[in-house]
């Protein structure tokens, strides 16, 4: 039987990625004893920031201003709450998104200055020029960004982890944070009704590399006294069937095969053990997956998917050939167009293209998919701007099965319907003379000049920005120009990646349980808090508010709590 060791601190975090990461070097450099605790070895620090594209959303920012941008915290939380779509009342302060709502206003206030002041103080520097995720497409206080908003920090997840990981290294050789990897939570100390530690299982040490999975086997147990617990353990986006029991049955149905956009260890169980205590999950229907995953041909993770970030010009196809509907697009509007995969019963869907869109359009998401941007690389940073395709992109093409080519629409129809047919979970079928006719339709649009194709619009429109002038959209030619040959076709695939639901927390960052009242000596961020309130996105997300939710709510966590103990 094993014995159960006892230790004392001032503050408990459980989970070592970028929220952890910010709350507890916040509440350390107050004066404060904590320990951060995460099941994963400590070379997995950061979570899954670490991997991520490093985007942040900012307003008005001075690499936006420099790109002739136009942009406001009115127009921003407008793009907001017409994404979002929260509950009736949510402005006014009643109903189930009050919290969501006030986070989001105060989150898009961040993002219009404070955040890029204190980053910048840090040391942290952005790729200056900003991208335009999440384009919409829809109509004025429809859902979608306005304006690109999309900043990459120079270094990608793992620049903007660097002060943090730095801060704590300092606060630990200070004496004042305490990291320790290989511990599991399994439950939180209640007492008269206020949260007053952690028990965690002490996992064995484990050799595993960052994101790797690691054994499980317990070899000991600790129970942990502190005057505050804040619970920073991320989603659910690796346990798939907890995913597929939360989406929406209004929304399909997730089909049997899908990717991970995440490590194992983002596995919700976090989220069970706070609500066991009394914290209340809301919106747990609410999440951001992404319809545009290929299996990583180098996995880290099992069933490892890396998502495309494609321009606007690739057709985009359901299983059965069939062009998603306007605005569907590549780029504008991904849980709708999942949405309409997922309804249709569909485990994949199609980019189709030609050589030339996959070298100026697409780029892969992730710090280790992009190493001239990560390694801060400028020679190979000026790739971007020449001919062919950046390195990964060009590496995916050679050595994914998903990649098919053909020298026409049949011979790409072929090959689309073999790689179906090799894949037992998958269903539908692409014809081949359907196929070719909607080339054709799109190509005799673009030949126009002008055109009636929304696709065709939006994409020429795009053309005006100078960022997709220059490195993100391609000239509009038909896509059988021989010239720009052969053709593509991906086959696309669910990517399982955020929870936009969570622990509900008031604008302190303080759990509530089920009425709504402040859980005494609870704290919540990151994704565990749903990014804020339980749900600061809504329904939708607008790309480079995940890591910013990150931010902000460690932030305002380590606040209140250094606050609350003073």
């Amino acid at each position: 039987m094993r014995s159960t060791r006892t230790l004392e601190t001032d503050v408990v975090v459980v989970g070592a990625g970028l929220s952890g990461l910010v709350a507890a070097t916040g509440v350390a450099a107050a004066g404060r004893r904590v320990v951060l605790l995460d099941q994963e070895p400590v070379a997995s620090l950061g979570g899954q920031a670490w991997w991520s594209f490093g985007g942040l959303f900012m307003v008005g920012s001075p690499e936006q201003r420099r790109l002739g941008v136009s942009d406001d915290v009115a127009l921003a939380l407008d793009d907001w709450c017409g994404s979002a779509r929260f509950d009736a009342g949510a402005a006014d302060g009643v109903g189930p998104d009050r919290h969501g709502y006030a986070w989001a206003k105060a989150f898009v206030e961040f993002s219009s200055g404070e955040m890029r002041r204190w980053l910048h103080d840090k040391g942290v520097r952005w790729f200056p020029l900003v991208q335009w995720a999440e384009r919409g497409g829809h109509l004025a206080g429809g859902h979608g960004n306005t304006v690109p908003r999309f900043h990459v920090t120079w270094g990608t997840g793992p620049g903007l982890l660097e002060p943090f990981v730095r801060d704590a290294l300092d606060l630990h050789r200070a004496g004042l944070l305490d990291v320790r990897g290989r511990h599991r939570v399994s439950s939180l100390v209640v007492t008269d009704g206020r949260v007053t530690g952690v028990r965690a299982e002490v996992l064995a040490p484990s050799a595993a590399g960052r994101g790797e999975p690691s054994a499980r086997d317990v070899v000991g147990e600790v129970e942990i006294s502190a005057s505050a617990v804040v619970v920073a353990s991320g989603g659910i986006g690796a346990d798939h069937e907890l995913v597929r029991s939360r989406w929406p049955a209004s929304a399909g149905t997730l089909p049997a095969r899908m990717l991970s956009g995440v490590p194992g260890s983002t596995d919700g169980r976090m989220l069970a053990t706070a609500a066991r205590a009394g914290a209340a999950l809301v919106h747990e229907d609410r999440m951001w997956h992404y319809p545009e995953g290929i299996t990583n041909h180098s996995p880290v993770w099992g069933r490892h998917g890396i998502r495309i970030l494609p321009g606007p010009s690739s057709l985009w196809l359901d299983a059965d050939g069939g062009r998603l509907p306007a605005p569907l697009f590549p780029g504008f509007d991904a849980l709708g167009a999942l949405q309409h995969i997922t309804r249709r019963g569909d485990s994949h869907s199609w980019f189709v293209l030609n050589r030339t869109i996959l070298e100026t359009e697409l780029a892969l998401s992730g710090s280790e998919q992009n190493p001239d941007l990560t390694g801060r690389d400028l020679r190979l940073l000026a790739d971007r701007v020449l001919p062919g395709a950046v390195g990964p992109v060009a590496r995916f093409a050679e050595a994914s099965p998903e990649f098919v080519r053909g020298r026409d629409a049949a011979e790409l129809a072929a090959g689309m319907n073999a790689l179906v047919a090799a894949t037992p979970e998958d269903r539908g079928h692409v014809d081949a003379d359907a196929l070719a006719r909607t080339i054709a339709l799109r190509d005799d649009q673009v030949r126009s000049g002008l055109g009636k194709d929304p696709q065709v619009v939006a994409t020429a429109a795009a053309r005006r920005f100078l960022v997709d002038r220059v490195m993100r959209v391609a000239p509009p030619r038909p896509l059988t120009e021989p010239s720009d040959g052969p053709l593509y076709a991906i086959r696309l695939s669910v990517l399982t990646r955020k929870t936009l639901g969570g622990l509900h927390t008031d604008t302190s960052a303080r759990a509530l349980d089920g009425s709504g009242e402040v859980v005494p000596g609870l704290w919540a961020v990151g994704e565990a808090a749903g990014f804020g309130g339980g749900g600061v996105h809504g329904h939708r997300a607008l790309e480079g508010t995940f890591l910013g939710g990150c931010l902000f709510t460690g932030r305002v966590a380590a606040r209140s709590v250094a606050g609350e103990l003073a």
